[in-house]
């Protein structure tokens, strides 16, 4: 298994892009950096997308990529939960803001939406992928998926401190794991459902206790205005509990 960083950070600029990974070139998690970060040949070759929340930066290219897929006259898969699927029918996919290709073209609407429930496995695009809630300030799950051969990555998407129940439920060979602030918005952290290096150090803690082992850490979702602090706090972290820890970087990828 195979997977590319597309958008790796929390601002976007022309070197930074929103959250976007893909996997052995055919299934995305997430949609903030789809179109702007794929060739047209590259975007015909997805198969499915799932989707872990409804905040912008990680759905926003889902009307671009339906408008793709209209052209190509293709039918793409979306998986996400309920409140995701609400808010992109409300407001990206509306007919308002931009055309509905779940109902486009009438015959082979470009966009297939499938609904996520959590906790429950789904087979997609030939892989197995388990949704699991994590803490965020709406509600969010991470994936774990698994690859015909047994690979398994788990991203957390968005989330704060809590993670001991998602720990439980996974076994992952890589964890893509958020960090989005700096130690000293602790109290925002917690507020905002978001993980700061030293709450970073307690969830891989807690993870090592529960599961006996550390799989590979790949830091996602970087502010970009502070990465350079962020990179030295890490280093603490890393002493801490004797790891590596990789930042992740726009165009990077991981091999699982």
């Amino acid at each position: 298994m195979e997977v590319r960083i597309l958008g790796a950070h929390s601002v976007e600029s022309a070197e930074t892009g929103f959250a976007s990974f893909l996997i052995d070139g055919v299934l995305a998690l997430e949609a903030g950096s789809l179109t702007s970060r794929l060739s047209f040949a590259e975007q015909s070759n997805l198969q499915a997308i799932v989707l872990t929340h409804q905040h912008y930066d990680h759905i926003r290219d889902i009307p671009a990529i339906g408008m793709s897929f209209f052209h190509m006259d293709k039918t793409l898969d979306v998986y996400a939960p309920a409140p995701v699927q609400d808010a992109l029918y409300s407001y990206l996919i509306n007919d308002v803001i931009f055309p509905d290709y779940t109902q486009k073209p009438t015959e082979k609407p470009s966009l297939n939406l499938h609904l996520i429930e959590p906790g429950k496995k789904e087979m997609i695009a030939g892989y197995e992928v388990l949704p699991i809630p994590v803490k965020h300030a709406v509600p969010a799950v991470g994936y774990q998926v698994t690859s015909p051969d047994g690979k398994k990555v788990f991203y957390t998407s968005d989330t704060g401190p809590g993670l001991a129940d998602v720990w439980r439920q996974i076994s992952p060979d890589v964890l893509l794991i958020e960090l989005s602030l700096s130690c000293d918005k602790e109290d925002f952290a917690h507020m905002t459902g978001h993980l700061t290096p030293a709450l970073l150090q307690k969830e891989l803690t807690s993870f090592k206790s529960i599961k006996g082992y550390l799989p590979r850490v790949v830091l996602v979702h970087l502010d970009p205005y502070i990465e350079t602090q962020l990179k030295t706090e890490i280093v603490v972290v890393e002493k801490a509990l004797g790891i590596k820890i990789t930042f992740s970087h726009e165009g990077m990828v991981v091999k699982v």
